[in-house]
């Protein structure tokens, strides 16, 4: 290895292309398509100049960033549960600090001698008040002959979507949607991907890239892969476009995967005589069965190009078939034990959405922010048709969250988020979900970056 010099703040002419290389080369590989910051990246970390400490030589740079993300949270009544507003609040509390995030990454970028891109590593740790984990770990090859493709390895963001890739660092709500996070727990799993990504200035393809990557599935859900079950995911995206007073940008994802059954019961929703219900099949072929995990996607950004009064609008919507637990629409982590007995699986059909409205006020320093989404995990039944008696639990209930919210940058290091979530689930047969649940939930959180 190379060894390091001063930091970037010797000026010479050496480490000033290096630092406009790194520059350019960041903003062309990580740039979401839609996106007017350049830390909202693919792989949710910050990666801006005003961010980043960089020591450089002449083959190389290293840039170190982090954040940390203090709050308070009040819920709507004792034992609220939160799970997708940062956790479960405990049976006797209604309000809590938390650290809900704090990330330290690491990031080398190293040149070929003629200052073209060659390797990237990144190293990024999560820690919290419940412990230090892992986040992304991955290396990327970059081809330089016709400055097209790149090969990345390891844990990384699974590239689906557009909310799922924005950073935690620069979303405008507290957290992803219900529906980001119960399809793609943990936004991260174990792989491989090739990415098509023209870096020529003059590509006549520079807006568009293509990305296909190889998964485990389970991603930091889970300890280790569980079945030869693999998850192949797809991303066709348009880099922002300028079209007269607005800029455009979106894209299309697919997911193909599944889970092999390890018992001879599988459930599926039916219709039997008019009534949707979730019936058994208790083949014997079902053992080693694949029960499909399959998403299909579509994303749209449109923003206008002032910047004191900025509007923005965003929409994904997904539907397709997740195959989970008799409990819960998420894919499981592991394969599902209950007092050392495998359980069945699960397969639903399923849709959710979700919509931004992004309003600038008087500068870029002050935002409202307006989202609404829905989850529904069983597209075939729904209200009081959802009843124990027809073989529903609460994993086929559908949520509609609307959020509202204030962002206030106080300088480039620190801002603070005012959240509302109204959390609204429909009225169903099952016991304790006969009506809305009392599970609003405010935030006040203060994020900390360098």
């Amino acid at each position: 290895m190379a060894k390091i010099t001063k930091p970037v703040n010797v000026i010479n002419i050496r480490i000033l292309k290096n630092t406009l290389l790194t520059t350019f080369f960041s903003l062309i590989i990580f740039n979401s398509g839609a996106q007017r910051l350049l830390s909202d990246v693919m792989d949710t970390t910050v990666f801006a100049d005003k961010q980043i400490k960089i020591m450089s030589d002449t083959y190389g740079m290293l840039a170190f960033t982090g954040y940390l993300q203090p709050q308070f949270q009040v819920a709507q009544e004792k034992g609220a549960d939160a799970e997708y507003q940062g956790g479960a609040f405990a049976t006797n509390a209604s309000n809590r600090f938390r650290l809900r995030r704090g990330r330290l990454r690491a990031d080398y970028l190293s040149f070929h001698k003629d200052g073209t891109p060659s390797t990237f590593f990144v190293f990024q740790f999560d820690g919290t008040e419940q412990g230090v984990n892992i986040r992304d770990f991955w290396g990327r090859y970059y081809e330089n002959k016709w400055q097209m493709f790149s090969v990345t390895a390891g844990m990384m963001a699974r590239p689906f979507g557009f909310e799922v890739q924005l950073s935690s660092s620069s979303r405008e709500t507290p957290e992803r949607g219900r529906m980001s996070q119960i399809l793609m727990k943990t936004e991260r799993d174990l792989g491989a991907e090739l990415t098509f990504n023209p870096r020529a200035k003059d590509a006549a393809l520079k807006n568009l890239q293509l990305e296909i990557g190889v998964f485990n599935g389970q991603g930091l859900a889970g300890p280790r892969e569980y079945d030869n079950r693999k998850d192949v995911i797809a991303h066709a995206k348009l880099k922002q476009v300028k079209l007269g007073a607005v800029k455009i940008a979106g894209g299309v994802s697919g997911l193909f995967g599944g889970i092999a059954s390890e018992t001879t019961n599988l459930y599926r929703t039916q219709q039997v005589s008019g009534s949707w219900l979730m019936m058994k099949d208790s083949a014997a072929g079902n053992i080693g069965k694949i029960t499909p995990r399959q998403y299909l996607g579509a994303d749209l950004q449109i923003e206008t190009t002032s910047k004191d009064w900025q509007t923005e609008l965003r929409a994904e919507y997904i539907f397709g078939k997740q195959t989970a637990t008799a409990n819960s629409s998420a894919t499981p982590g592991s394969y599902p034990v209950e007092e050392n007995v495998k359980q069945p699986l699960y397969t639903r059909p399923f849709n959710g959405a979700y919509f931004y409205f992004l309003q600038n006020l008087f500068n870029e320093n002050n935002q409202f922010i307006v989202k609404y989404d829905w989850y529904d995990p069983n597209t075939k039944v729904k209200g009081t048709g959802v009843a124990n008696a027809n073989g529903f639990t609460e994993a086929d209930i559908r949520y509609n969250t609307l959020g509202l919210g204030f962002l206030r940058h106080i300088n480039s290091n620190l801002k603070l988020f005012f959240w509302y979530d109204h959390i609204k689930n429909e009225a169903t047969s099952i016991t304790d979900f006969t009506k809305d649940v009392n599970d609003d939930v405010f935030t006040l959180r203060a994020q900390f970056m360098f």
